[in-house]
């Protein structure tokens, strides 16, 4: 099975692996073994965030650095590289127990953001920056230019409209944690003082708090 990975590999990052190893764990869930992804994933992070950071920097000479901060932010996400896994096919894969498979652990934000990551980290360590870059950029595309005007984040409109309208600022409370350890949901309420409150789930306790709220903005500008 060493050469078809190899050959996935060599297509999906532009470069044909030396030693396997690594990238075997990078694909390796903790449910199925000791030596898994999570820290390749740790260095994975601050690779993808470093190579984003150089590259949004190149494409948008002109914006200041609270722009930049938040193109940044919108392109690591768990949910943007999760889908950026699925559209390489890092779910076919992945190193799953029984148990995690049957959970859907294949198909999670969770774990195939943690995967790709981690790949990232792999890679980094055999061809350092030059090549893990070469990589990201490819297999992000246009997702980094797409967007001509940097987006505000979800939370900060919220505070910001709190501020605006003279309301508290807005506050956040985890209604419901549910699911396995490994793709877990959770269920966040964003609320402004008593005035208006909503609710909405998510990978993360982060994702939940920013559908919460888009959520209550939608509600708000209405």
């Amino acid at each position: 099975m060493s050469e078809p990975l190899r050959d996935w590999l060599t297509a999906t990052l532009g470069h044909r692996p030396v030693d396997l190893t690594p990238y075997e764990r990078a694909l390796t869930h903790g449910s199925q073994a000791a030596a898994n992804y999570e820290r390749l994933e740790f260095l994975g992070d601050r690779v993808l965030g470093l190579v984003m950071a150089q590259w949004l920097f190149e494409l948008f000479p002109g914006e200041p650095e609270g722009a930049l901060s938040k193109r940044l932010n919108t392109l690591v996400t768990g949910a943007v590289c999760a889908d950026v896994a699925r559209g390489l096919g890092v779910a076919a894969h992945l190193r799953l127990g029984k148990q995690a498979r049957d959970d859907g652990a294949a198909d999670s934000d969770n774990v195939l953001g943690d995967v790709m990551e981690a790949l990232i980290g792999a890679l980094y360590l055999e061809t350092g920056l030059d090549g893990a870059a070469r990589a990201i950029r490819t297999a992000w595309g246009d997702r980094a230019s797409r967007v001509l005007s940097a987006p505000q984040h979800p939370k900060s409109a919220l505070q910001e409209w709190a501020a605006a309208h003279n309301r508290k600022a807005p506050a956040y409370e985890v209604v419901e944690r549910s699911g396995p350890h490994h793709a877990p949901r959770f269920r966040v309420k964003a609320m402004i003082g008593t005035f208006a409150e909503a609710e909405a789930e998510g990978s993360s306790k982060q994702e939940a708090e920013t559908a919460a709220a888009t959520a209550l903005l939608g509600k708000l500008r209405n």
